[in-house]
């Protein structure tokens, strides 16, 4: 029986020969396989496609006279007489589908609710030729007894397309199932209603870049609205940005770092970078400088701390700093790394890496914390540099041990900190050591036993004839990463980490006004000398008012001839009143006719300045007007930087790089804030800027895609596709290529680009660490090794106050009696040995309880 319609046969659907058409089809297909066809068999294999005419445009033309749908609402406000300002009527015609979804939504706004997209349709074409935006409680919830807004509301708005592709309204069901929301803090809760317009998602961007939290963010775009209650948006909302933000940022976050340091690179054309791979072409370390640090290092890199004990990135990869200071005593920073691991081969990989990238110089005198594995690469990589520990780190557990000894108020610590930063002999310390250890009979004290055992790795008269530049501590180190803090937002991707990298130059300005303050500021002299006078024109300012201290301190010495022009004594005048253990006189020794003096304390050889002893010699009893050239160390003077190498000189005087690509947008920037605001004055100003801006965008529209430079990834494809048998990071390309900056290395060895299998290695094939997710949100806080970590809580007898027992168990309790334990007993039969659940007696009638039922 033939398929039919209504009763009567379709034609269309019957073949040649009366049966249905997809059945002939078949079987012609089957007879086409099985067996040859005649020549006069007319084969039809399969269905015709269906024709599809060209794709329409999108949207409809737009002709200037034509008015907008909102604009004919709001005029034909007054004439209608209706509440509602924003009115939808049957058949009206939008140019754009989302011009329609924003009327209807400028609609639900005023009337309540919320909405959102729905139902559609395509054509043959597959353009969109049906949409439906429904209300936003519409639908059916899962269970019947939920918490749901979905309410079943058939309210809902229908539109269909248009010949010339616009959209026109063909159904609008206006009756609600619901009630209307009121207030506008209800009716901000829709999704609909909470829209982050495109410049607002700007400056949210750049606040959160620059970790600013999210209540801040929402204060300031209050005030940027004019009251908090004109924000259209809710701060779930903005937390929901946020995390959409997070996730934009962590996604192909290899590509970004490097694109962020090839942006980098092209702003500091010394600028390097150095990246460590595994075997799976993980990133393990992440090393890089710029000009201004490698300047730096160049003339202050003569003593450096470095430390790793912040974790603030995606990661959790420890992030270092190499920092120094300058002729200011101002912190520097000379280098960023991000690690993976903290063990021997990874430091003696960094510390390798970056004397390379310095040019080779290794530091005199390098501080760092008490990490094993830090201390035996220095040893490894930089043998003739003075390694030492951080006395911050050495004594921050000071308090947990000594208790009430080490409070503010008590005198120990303030002796304690005496004998620790003055700068006394060997002799002298252990002398004081010893007297503070009688005085506070703290002769069994652990902790200060064992930090009294090391103490030519921390102690700072074991290091007097080393060139320390007057530090003590890596504290520099971990005031740079805490600053870092205020620009890196918690468990930041790596791309993000580097951006920010330039921020971290925080004494920048501060090292702007010293070097204005010592050039151009008066200098006050205290005795009027002709040495002091000689210092003021010498040294920096900060470096003269150490001077100036140690000019005073001098005062309290007279100077005793031993071996006229050779040897003399420096005795304290009130060497009564000193210390027992204080040294009441110093030999200071002339050499080379009075062009070179040495003290006994081993200040000069410490710091780079004379000493109160030999300023007094030099000062009354030699009459030396100036301070002999030997003893005025070029770090602390002026012109400190005036010594630099021919690549580096461009940054002379503080001078920055020739290429800045921020100059056009700092030009447009400022050019665009004038314009705004004289655009703002009248209307007439008003209209004629906005004419302005609308033929200028679209000029710069057709201008604006082709950009002036190419990323470090385009330019490393260009260059494999040109030349394959080139590896990245030989250092042999071009100079003007950002690529010759750029080096990997692998575990098979050093500046190697090679993997297990000799296959090239390429910027491409470079694959971000593992993630460590931890519970909770990402910490801040400064990641302890384990030497910092703090001890279990020490529990104490209440009766002796010792540890080791409770009071239950205390000897001194011994007169007290002692109740035996007792001995478990069946419940039923009273013998021991078993219980009443399994016990083989019956239970007696005077042994039953009322729980135990009627006794059979």
């Amino acid at each position: 029986m033939p398929f039919s319609s209504g009763g009567m046969v379709l034609p269309s659907a019957l073949g040649g020969n009366g049966t249905p058409a997809f059945v002939s089809s078949c079987a012609v297909q089957f007879a086409h396989h099985s067996a040859p066809a005649s020549a006069n068999t007319t084969i039809r294999v399969g269905w015709k496609r269906r024709p599809r005419g060209p794709r329409a445009p999108d949207e409809r033309a737009v002709v200037a006279d034509r008015v907008p749908p909102l604009e004919a609402a709001i005029r034909g406000f007054a004439d209608r007489g209706t509440e509602v300002v924003v009115n939808l009527v049957l058949g009206t015609i939008f140019d754009l589908l989302v011009e329609a979804y924003e009327f209807y939504n400028l609609h639900s706004w005023e009337v309540g609710f919320g909405i959102h997209y729905s139902k559609s349709r395509q054509n043959v074409n597959g353009m969109k030729c049906m949409q439906e935006i429904v209300c936003g409680c519409a639908g059916k919830p899962e269970r019947e007894n939920n918490s749901s807004m979905r309410s079943n509301c058939a309210a809902m708005l229908r539109l269909h397309r248009t010949d010339d592709g616009g959209r026109y309204v063909s159904e609008n069901r206006a009756s609600h199932n619901h009630e209307m929301l009121r207030t506008r803090a209800e009716k901000l809760h829709w999704p609909s209603h909470r829209h982050i317009d495109t410049y607002t998602r700007d400056l949210v961007k750049q606040l959160r870049q620059n970790n600013v939290n999210l209540g801040k963010v929402y204060t300031i775009i209050g005030s940027l609205f004019g009251r908090m209650e004109n924000v259209p948006f809710t701060k779930r909302c903005l937390r929901t940005f946020y995390g959409k933000l997070s996730k934009e940022q962590a996604d192909d976050d290899v590509r970004k770092t490097m694109d962020a340091f090839s942006e980098l690179g092209s702003n500091d054309p010394e600028f390097s970078c150095v990246v460590e791979v595994d075997m799976e072409s993980k990133i393990k370390t992440l090393l890089w400088t710029n000009g201004i640090s490698k300047m730096q290092y160049h003339n202050f890199g003569d003593v450096i701390t470095f430390d790793t004990t912040y974790k603030t990135n995606l990661y959790d990869m420890p992030f270092g700093l190499f920092v120094g200071v300058n002729n200011h005593f101002q912190s520097i920073i000379m280098g960023v790394l991000m690690m993976r691991e903290e063990t021997i081969e990874s430091f003696k990989w960094v510390f390798t890496e970056f004397i390379r990238l310095m040019g080779g110089k290794p530091p005199k005198t390098i501080l760092i914390d008490q990490a094993r594995a830090m201390e035996v690469a220095i040893q490894q990589t930089m043998p003739d540099a003075t390694h030492r520990w951080c006395k911050w780190h050495v004594l921050r557990k000071a308090k947990e041990h000594l208790g009430p000894h080490y409070t503010k108020s008590s005198d120990f610590r303030a002796a304690l900190y005496k004998v620790v930063n003055e700068m006394l002999t060997v002799d002298e310390f252990e002398a004081a050591w010893a007297e503070l250890l009688d005085k506070y009979k703290l002769h069994n004290n652990t902790f200060l036993i064992q930090i009294f055992e090391v103490r030519h790795k921390w102690a700072k008269p074991y290091f007097s004839r080393k060139f320390c530049a007057k530090q003590i501590s890596t504290q520099r180190s971990e005031s740079a990463n805490h600053l870092s803090k205020g620009y890196i937002p918690p468990a930041c991707p790596m791309n993000l980490f580097v951006k920010q990298y330039s921020k971290l130059q925080f004494d920048r300005e501060a090292e702007g006004f010293q070097e204005k303050r010592t050039r151009l500021g008066g200098i006050v002299l205290r005795y009027n000398y002709p040495l002091e006078e000689h210092a003021s024109q010498v040294y920096t300012r900060t470096m003269y008012v150490m001077f100036g201290q140690a000019l005073y301190r001098s005062g309290r010495y007279d100077v005793e001839e031993v071996e006229r022009g050779i040897t003399y004594k420096v005795r304290h005048v009130e060497a009564e009143k000193r210390e027992k253990w204080g040294r009441k006189m110093h030999v200071v020794s002339v050499h080379d006719g009075g062009a070179r003096f040495t003290c006994e304390c081993g200040l000069f050889e410490h710091m780079g300045m004379l000493c109160c002893h030999a300023i007094k010699q030099v000062l009354i009893h030699l009459g030396v007007r100036k301070i002999p050239s030997f003893h005025v160390l070029k770090r602390w003077t002026v012109d400190a930087r005036d010594n630099l190498p021919l690549h580096l000189l461009h940054y002379q005087k503080d001078q920055g790089p020739p290429r800045l690509s921020s100059y056009r947008h700092t030009t447009l920037h400022l050019t665009a804030l004038e314009f705004v605001q004289l655009g703002d004055s009248n209307v007439d100003a008003f209209d004629r800027a906005m004419d302005i801006l609308i033929a200028g965008k679209a000029e710069l529209t057709v201008l604006a895609p082709i950009k002036s430079g190419k990323s470090l990834v385009d330019q490393t494809q260009i260059r494999d596709s040109a030349n394959p048998s080139q590896d990245v990071g030989s250092g042999s390309s071009h100079p003007d290529d950002m690529c010759s900056q750029m080096f990997i290395s692998t575990e098979c060895g050093l500046n190697s680009v090679s993997g297990e299998a000799g296959s090239s290695l390429s910027l491409s094939t470079l694959l971000p660490p593992d993630r460590k997710k931890q519970k909770g949100r990402p910490t801040t806080v400064r990641n302890k090794p384990g030497y910092e970590v703090k001890d279990a809580r020490s529990r104490f007898c209440t009766v002796c106050r010792e540890k080791g027992h409770k009071s239950t168990t205390c000897p001194r309790r011994g007169d007290l009696p002692k109740k035996p334990r007792k001995i478990p007993t069946c419940g039923n039969c009273g013998v021991a040995g078993h219980k009443k659940t399994s016990c083989f007696n019956p239970v007696l009638p005077f042994m039953k309880r009322p729980r135990d039922g009627p006794v059979e």
